[in-house]
């Protein structure tokens, strides 16, 4: 299914909206952010799942049971849904008491990983080995960049994009 509002090949792609639950955010409808540039609606649903998982832990108090740890989601965390997903969009309602029942891994919790925001895909990492002066040969040479030019970097690559190394459907080599 592709973003309902999007046409094809639209760079937008779905949008994630992060609800604060605490209602002290200045919006009316207590949106915080939205971010925007999920290439499909599962890669959204499963930021917004792993985003509300992170923040109901950080909500998470020492000994707290269950009970207490979603009450205190609901009063200070924040809450994530995708937009025009209807009832394709994962819902934070279908899982609350199974976060609550048991604390996530840190894999479960790893919103960052899957942020749209980090991810490149190779023609910008190839603009950016152009700019640095050459291609990346994993060798940090001190002139490079400086240290305010650092950025970390995810390898993505876009449907119908050759994959890293320019082998699509083989895995990528060290």
């Amino acid at each position: 299914m592709k973003a309902p509002d999007e046409g094809e090949g639209a760079p937008e792609g779905w949008t994630v909206r992060i609800i604060d639950q605490s209602g002290s955010s200045p919006d009316d409808d207590d949106t915080v952010e939205e971010v925007k540039g999920f290439h499909d609606l599962a890669h959204a649903n499963a930021f917004a799942r792993a985003y509300v998982r992170d923040s109901l832990e950080r909500c998470r108090a020492p000994g707290n049971t269950a009970e207490e740890a979603l009450r205190n989601w609901m009063a200070f965390g924040e809450n994530a849904e995708v937009e025009n997903a209807g009832d394709d969009g994962w819902k934070s309602s279908s899982e609350l008491d199974d976060f609550a029942k048991e604390p996530a891994t840190p894999m479960e919790r790893d919103w960052r990983a899957l942020d749209p925001r980090r991810l490149v895909d190779e023609r910008e990492v190839d603009a950016r080995s152009a700019f640095t002066g050459g291609p990346d040969d994993g060798q940090a040479d001190e002139d490079d960049l400086d240290d305010d030019e650092l950025i970390e970097i995810i390898r993505h690559n876009r449907p119908g994009s050759a994959g890293a190394g320019g082998q699509e459907g083989k895995e990528a080599q060290p």
